[in-house]
């Protein structure tokens, strides 16, 4: 029997009922309610554009593309196609680079499970275009300096924040996570801090990074461009019949439905009250784990942790630790995608790797993380505690 489940939904069943009212419209897909909570995230977050997309994975994809395309300042430019990237992340964090034929170089971790930014200062080459930033389980990377460096050498910083909704950076944290990047990404996934079963936001500052992820997310499409827009000129009004089949980019089709969007809504009124459930819990999961022998995830800023990390003393330690976990109904799953290099699918990849990534490595055999929620915790983590406390190392 399960008694701490890695996973529940954020939304209940009052935001069901009224994401189902919505499409009794006979408006499925991408219409005013999209607008709605794209316009309504932007604000939250502190963005000045957010372009929602069908999942994390698309944004991610919509980021990167959005980038390649880029008139001013594309992102690769002749033979030069580097993107720096973090050991740990999610696989599709890497995939959208790979599509886009970049050669990743991966750099290790600090503490906190994001890039370690000593490592990118010395991964640099005139060959980087590109650095792409993981903010893990909830908990900020070192994205202030990372940005500060972006920004000394011209190249693109990009924020995966899938996992981090409500992190924050900047004293007094006033800033959001996703937004430090020039592109930012998030997951509504149906586990993450704010779910929509399915979907995701790509935010920017920059409108025509934004523009091109509008085109890019339905088929590359110019037909849902703001007036005004910065690619394509063309006077709608007097070329009517053209301009609704205009295609500007090689595009996909990443749209999300009106029902993901209106059961977005519906959440951001209790978002803070549920933040402060998952701060709460992690407090009191660093202090009761603390006279454990494991190791647990760095803090930097304001985390808004999405599970507990624990790394056990090694491979036969978390062997024993993960039996004991199913013995008494506590699930369990690897660190985010684990370390990068550590699977198959690296053979596809055309990567170096700077430095042997011992923190990374030791991630992946020997953490593992259990989920956070937004409803008291304390009773699970008694459990989980006394469990541990009977396992020797």
């Amino acid at each position: 029997m399960t008694r701490w489940p890695l996973t529940l939904p954020s939304w209940s069943q009052a935001d069901l009922n009224t994401a189902a009212d919505s499409v009794r419209t006979g408006q499925l897909t991408m219409g005013a309610r999209v607008k709605e909570f794209e316009h309504a995230f932007a604000k939250l977050v502190g963005a000045r554009h957010a372009v929602m997309t069908n999942s994390g994975s698309s944004a991610n994809l919509l980021a990167v593309a959005a980038l390649s395309y880029h008139p001013h300042h594309p992102l690769i430019k002749g033979s030069y196609r580097t993107a720096i990237v973090p050991a740990i992340a999610w696989s599709t964090t890497y995939s959208p680079l790979h599509q886009h034929e970049l050669t990743l170089c991966v750099v290790d971790v600090d503490d906190t499970f994001g890039i370690d930014i000593e490592q990118v200062k010395h991964a640099l080459t005139p060959d980087t275009r590109l650095i792409v930033a993981a903010n893990i389980l909830g908990v900020p990377a070192n994205m202030g300096e990372l940005r500060f460096l972006a920004e000394a050498r011209g190249i693109w910083l990009l924020e995966d924040n899938c996992e981090s909704l409500g992190a924050a950076l900047g004293a007094p944290y006033q800033r959001w996570c996703g937004t430090w990047g020039h592109v930012g990404t998030f997951s509504t996934f149906a586990s993450h801090q704010l779910g929509t079963g399915e979907g995701g936001m790509l935010v920017t500052d920059d409108p025509i990074v934004a523009e091109l992820a509008i085109c890019l997310r339905a088929h590359g499409w110019a037909r849902d461009l703001p007036v005004g827009s910065l690619l394509r000129p063309l006077n709608i009004a007097s070329h009517a019949f053209k301009a609704a089949y205009d295609f500007l980019v090689p595009g996909y089709n990443l749209r999300p439905l009106e029902m993901q969007a209106v059961l977005g809504l519906s959440q951001l009124p209790r978002l803070a009250a549920m933040q402060e459930l998952r701060v709460k819990n992690a407090a009191y999961f660093r202090e009761t784990m603390s006279d454990c022998p494991y190791l647990q995830q760095g803090i930097r800023g304001k985390p808004v942790p999405y599970g507990f990390v624990l790394i056990a003393q090694f491979v036969e330690h978390r062997a024993r630790t993960l039996m004991a976990l199913d013995a008494v109904g506590i699930e369990y799953r690897m660190v985010t995608g684990g370390c990068f290099t550590q699977h198959p699918a690296a053979a596809h990849y055309l990567y170096t790797t700077h430095g042997t990534l011992p923190n990374a490595k030791r991630i992946h055999d020997c953490g593992f993380f259990i989920g956070n929620h937004a409803v008291d915790l304390s009773r699970e983590i008694d459990l989980l505690h006394k469990t541990l406390k009977g396992i020797k190392p």
